[in-house]
């Protein structure tokens, strides 16, 4: 039986020992991934691995658990054992992560009567029930146990949030009656107003920070916050970003190979411990890229999570790996290194690629949701059930006038395209949402239909509770002046997308699905070239492997290996912009365009 504790250092079996750890998300990486990933990490010469949990991947409805397949944390956290590299394990609720919502599953905004991530007690209550699920699986698993989990995270960068002592004390709580008995932390910004929101050092809750650079000014801040409550606790970075996330409209954010070897040797020659965030970032597959806020215009962020990171998203080293291995050798000449392992994407041309079907969203509402829901004035969507994807609002309105109506969609989130009798009329994004919409109306009788996209949920800042966070329309949509009633609303999470009639029809400039297929000898890794499409999602073998926009900054969709198959593959494309080909193209590698657009917010 191993053991592990905090002193003036860490101890391992009674030894000194320093954290070399890697963040690799098990959920944004494919499992028949997650063996090369954590090779490389090995193999690199780190000794321990980290992840977050994603509570609204393993409940994704209300007491219903899942984790199994790409969700079994319990095989990862094996897997690595198995490497022989140790594990931190962050399952506070929140995890921020650029992921959906900080993880929070969308159905807790149903109750307008909680405050989620706080001491009420309804949320707490949701918790331990989540928690009564997860737990067991980290329990087992801790070094205390036998197994590799070292240290656990109570909640995350709290203290750019709030500073409620009691939630976060009540977080801990339920981890400790459940049995976590490894060493306790948080992680937040390595300043004293942060640290003191944040943590729980009275309670000999382990304190670390996160950072980029500067580590000699930022350790000694946190060193000065450690010695005012007479802590000799040693130094640790827990998010060392190597690279940043992307949004979309803007351009990819690089960081050079040397300048981060240089600022991770500078942290070690400190003698501090570090996690790098992120070692492999992987992909927000599906509805799970997160957003950034802002006053007005929120930032979402793109399906990739490349994080310019030490491996690439496919999972192969980047220049930043061999530097990092050089830095290693180099200060831990004990360390055992290795070779890295790397794999080969596959390129299929558009002349190889068949389509085989195209049909229109609206001749498949009633497939894709047989039950719409009735009522007097648009429901959003949590209220409805739903948590991603999109909602097809429908009425009937009357013409009142010659000259063009004013339609307005009041209080929506986050893009509403509009249709009069399935003709596209205006699409609106986020703050234009709201403004008048000026059309005459063809007919005595029309049918308006109305397109909600949720583009991602706020993943960090204030705000994270804001009503914004619930999507689709929130109060109404007003003909002339008036609220116009009598709705129903079709679900279009697109978890099942295998019913399609591609024998329905499809009317040219609406929504659409374009069936293809590819074939291969073998699975493989490849990128999906949405050049020359619009907007919308991709499913391969009836996966959702992401969101693409023409926008940018990054044209292509990444399938792992784990998603293919040997001979005949299926891909649909969902288009909401009426942008139609019938050839699509398979690519090796990313296809990433420069912006006019420099910068970000």
């Amino acid at each position: 039986m191993h053991t592990f504790e905090i002193r003036d250092q860490f101890v391992l079996d009674g030894e000194p020992f320093r954290i070399l750890s890697g963040s690799i998300h098990y959920f944004r990486v494919d499992p028949s991934d997650w063996h090369n990933s954590l090779y490389n990490l090995k193999a690199m010469g780190f000794n321990t691995v980290e992840t977050y949990v994603p509570w609204n991947l393993h409940e994704p409805r209300p007491g219903e658990f899942d984790f199994a397949g790409g969700l079994s944390l319990a095989r990862f956290l094996d897997e690595a054992a198995e490497l022989g590299l140790w594990a931190i394990v962050r399952p506070s609720p929140f995890i921020c992560a650029e992921w959906e919502w900080g993880g929070f599953p969308a159905w807790l905004l149903q109750d307008r009567t909680m405050r989620p991530r706080s001491r009420d007690p309804k949320f707490l209550a949701r918790v331990a029930s989540y928690y009564d699920a997860l737990m067991p699986i980290l329990v087992d698993r801790q070094i205390t146990h036998g197994g590799n989990v070292i240290m656990m995270q109570v909640e995350n960068e709290y203290g750019s949030y709030c500073e409620d002592k009691e939630y976060l004390r009540a977080i801990r709580d339920l981890m400790l009656e459940r049995g976590v008995d490894v060493p306790l932390c948080t992680s937040d910004g390595p300043w004293r107003g942060c640290l003191r929101a944040g943590t729980l050092i009275d309670d000999d809750v382990f304190v670390t920070g996160n950072f980029g650079s500067r580590s000699a000014e930022n350790f000694a801040n946190l060193k000065a916050f450690h010695e005012e409550h007479g802590k000799t606790w040693p130094l640790m970075c827990m998010e060392f970003w190597d690279g940043w996330f992307n949004r979309w409209g803007e351009n990819v954010i690089t960081r050079d190979a040397q300048d981060l070897a240089d600022c991770v040797r500078e942290l070690l020659e400190l003698g501090g411990s570090i996690n790098l965030y992120m070692f492999h970032g992987g992909t927000n597959f599906g509805f799970m890229n997160g957003c950034s806020a802002r006053h007005t215009h929120d930032l979402h962020q793109v399906t990739s999570y490349d994080y310019d990171a030490v491996l690439n998203e496919e999972g192969n080293p980047t220049e930043k790996w061999y530097k990092l291995r050089d830095v290693v050798r180099e200060l831990f000449p004990d360390a055992w290194t290795a070779d890295p392992v790397t794999k080969t994407a596959v390129e299929v041309g558009a002349e190889k690629i068949r389509l085989t079907g195209r049909t229109g969203l609206f001749e498949n509402l009633g497939v894709l949701d047989a039950e719409p829901v009735s009522s007097l004035y648009p429901q959003t969507m949590e209220d409805m059930g739903q948590s991603y994807g999109y909602v097809l609002y429908r009425t009937q309105i009357e013409r009142d006038t010659s000259e063009p109506e004013r339609i307005r969609v009041v209080d929506g989130r986050d893009r509403a395209q509009v249709f009069v009798n399935q003709q596209l009329v205006a699409t609106q994004y986020q703050e234009h949402i709201g403004e008048d919409i000026r059309y005459a109306l063809p007919e005595e009788h029309n049918q308006l239909d109305i397109l909600v996209e949720n583009m991602g949920r706020v993943n960090y800042g204030h705000k994270f509770l804001a009503d914004t966070q619930r999507k689709g329309i929130r109060t109404g949509v007003c003909v002339d002046l008036h609220f116009v009633l009598n709705w129903e609303a079709y679900r279009l999470g697109l978890e099942d997308v295998s019913k399609l009639d591609y024998a329905a029809g499809w009317a040219e400039g609406t929504p659409s699905f374009s069936r293809f297929e590819f074939t291969i000898d073998e699975p493989a890794d490849t990128f999906v070239d949405t050049t020359g499409f619009g907007k919308g999602v991709v499913f391969v073998n009836g996966v959702n492997v992401g969101r693409y926009w023409e926008i940018g900054p990054i044209s292509t969709l990444y399938v792992p290996h784990g998603v293919t198959r040997a001979g005949v593959n299926e891909l649909v494309l969902f288009e909401t912009e009426g942008h139609v080909s019938d050839s699509i193209s398979l690519r090796s590698a990313p296809l990433i365009n420069h912006l006019e657009k420099e910068g970000v917010e």
